[in-house]
């Protein structure tokens, strides 16, 4: 054994159940029972081994205790643990089995959701990690950025590494990504060709300007026009979300001469002045001026006062604009699945008649598409187009670069013409490597049919988790499509309760078994799965089995 163990060159987060190896290949030395169980009746003694005829040879070897200390000392001693060490573990299971036929009267009781689940084998190792440690990153992160920024997880999680749908963090274990970077990471961690098209470009002009030509932001532009349906086919590039966001609302006002602008109630549409006021939830708003914004009441099916009736909250949009408004407005922003929310899909029947009563008003129909755009909902390449409208403005950010900072705006010929009335213009919009960057995840979701991959595995993972709600009385909905979903935990199914310490706790304890996930929704009860397209079957298992065990545990 001391031998095995001092070959081993690599151990992945699994490795743990070496221990659980060395327990069981010793397991020969237990046969014999005490005295005191011995004399105990038959009806509350424990029951004793069969008898065989056969006896082992005298053992000279280390004590178990000091092969324990050997092995922890060992294991102490490794720096990194590798992706593919997981394997590892499952062979030293198999050389031994012959040891190990015998299982526990405990253990054979055990139920499938009392084991742990194992995350799926993925070939592949990370380089060495020589940088600092997360110990050393707090340090410099509480000294020298923002006190706003908060993390996840009682012990911050340094991430060094990623491959597709897996993280790495400074020791070398594996994680898998239920988050996706917040529901920006489309074609998965690293993509060699997303990464490539980057390199190329990056060498050989990182930037010029839009005063000059260069045909990475001509090419992409088109490339997009092409996933738009109608009219909307101008494009015009941004950094973030919220830029897009914030640009967008400034043309609808332009173009309508009207400031009024309607959002709903629970949205989130960024963190900037103007977006700030269309934003819906008094967690992400500061106290500064934030007018012409009116928010109508959430068509949201499980905590809404019409449950899944979309007309009757349709309604609520119409007499905002005739007692809320001069009758004129400049538009209407949404979300067809709200993320920030707490992955919150529109009730059906909702935007029909919502569309109707803005253009009946002169307002402009703008589709939020940072988080559920890019394929993520599986059925259909853009969220508004599940709701059956064509909206005049659609914004994008998050899965647009699969994690470069790239944004944009696609709206109409005529529209766009607004902002020719002065000079409008955006340093970086329209970067040479940004557009690469996106072009070539638009080559990457359409080459490998990641659009399809994420209806047909977003449905099964949410057929699994709607079974786990069966199971788990916590679990009060399992919303959304594709790969936007969210499972919202309540301690009380009828009264609906928020569940904030249990989410927390089942967070930690998903963590440990190797899976990210996010949380959400006004409350932060909500857990927001937005994993990666590239996301398997395997995966969705793994997800779904870690969440059913750390909910066993609570």
């Amino acid at each position: 054994m001391q031998k095995f163990a001092s070959s081993l060159r690599r151990l992945t987060a699994d490795g743990d159940k070496l221990g659980w190896c060395r327990h069981q290949c010793f397991s020969q030395l237990t046969q014999r029972q005490s005295s005191i169980e011995e004399s105990e009746s038959a009806s509350a003694a424990a029951p004793i081994i069969p008898a065989f005829n056969n006896s082992s040879p005298l053992y000279v070897g280390p004590t178990a205790d000091k092969i324990l200390s050997k092995m922890q000392k060992f294991a102490s001693s490794l720096r990194r643990l590798t992706a593919d060490g997981d394997k590892l573990g499952w062979c030293c299971r198999q050389c031994f089995s012959q040891l190990t036929q015998r299982q526990s009267p405990i253990v054979e009781s055990e139920s499938a959701s009392t084991v742990a689940p194992i995350i799926p084998a993925f070939d592949y190792s990370p380089p060495p990690y020589v940088g600092p440690t997360a110990d050393e990153i707090l340090r410099k992160r509480k000294d020298f950025l923002s006190p706003s920024m908060f993390y996840l997880y009682k012990k911050p999680l340094n991430v060094v590494h990623g491959k597709m749908q897996y993280l790495f963090d400074e020791n070398g274990r594996r994680y898998l990504d239920g988050f996706g970077g917040i529901a920006t990471v489309n074609c998965g961690h690293c993509h060699p060709d997303v990464v490539q098209a980057i390199i190329n470009q990056i060498t050989s002009i990182q930037h010029s300007t839009i005063l000059y030509l260069n045909h990475c932001i001509a090419d992409f532009a088109a490339a997009l026009a092409e996933k738009m349906p109608g009219e909307l086919k101008v494009v015009f590039f941004t950094n973030s979300g919220t830029e897009a966001n914030e640009l967008a609302m400034m043309i609808a006002r332009l173009y309508t001469g009207c400031q009024d602008m309607i959002s709903l109630r629970n949205a989130y549409h960024g963190n900037a002045a103007g977006t700030m006021g269309a934003t819906a939830q008094s967690n992400w708003k500061f106290n500064i001026v934030q007018n012409g914004v009116h928010h109508a009441m959430n068509p949201d099916p499980y905590r809404g006062a019409f449950g899944s009736d979309g007309e009757k909250y349709a309604k609520d949009v119409d007499d905002l604009i005739q007692y809320g408004t001069s009758g004129h407005i400049a538009g209407f922003i949404f979300e067809a699945i709200q993320g920030v929310g707490g992955i919150v899909e529109l009730a059906p029947n909702y935007l029909p008649p919502v569309y109707k009563s803005i253009k009946k008003a002169g307002g402009l129909v703008i589709a939020d598409e940072v988080q559920s755009g890019f394929a993520r909902t599986g059925t259909n390449f853009w969220g508004f187009q599940n709701q059956g409208i064509v909206p005049d403005i659609v914004t994008m950010a998050k899965g647009i670069g699969n994690g470069i900072p790239l944004g944009a705006v696609v709206t109409t010929p005529e529209i766009a013409k607004v902002l020719t009335r002065r000079s409008y213009f955006n340093t970086f919009g329209g970067n040479p490597v940004c557009s690469t960057a996106g072009h070539a995840v638009l080559k990457v979701i359409e080459r490998e049919n990641l659009q399809e991959n994420a209806h047909v595995v977003g449905s099964y993972l949410k057929e699994r988790l709607t079974t786990l709600k069966e199971k788990h009385e916590i679990i009060g909905d399992v919303r959304g499509r594709g790969f936007i979903l969210g499972v919202e935990l309540v301690t009380d199914r009828k009264l609906k309760t928020p569940a904030k310490t249990e989410i927390v706790e089942t967070m930690e304890m998903m963590k440990d078994l190797g899976v990210l996930v996010g949380k959400g929704g006004f409350y932060g009860n909500v857990f927001r799965i937005t994993p990666p397209l590239c996301f398997t079957k395997e995966d969705a298992d793994f997800l779904v089995d870690a969440m059913d065990y750390s909910m066993s545990r609570l």
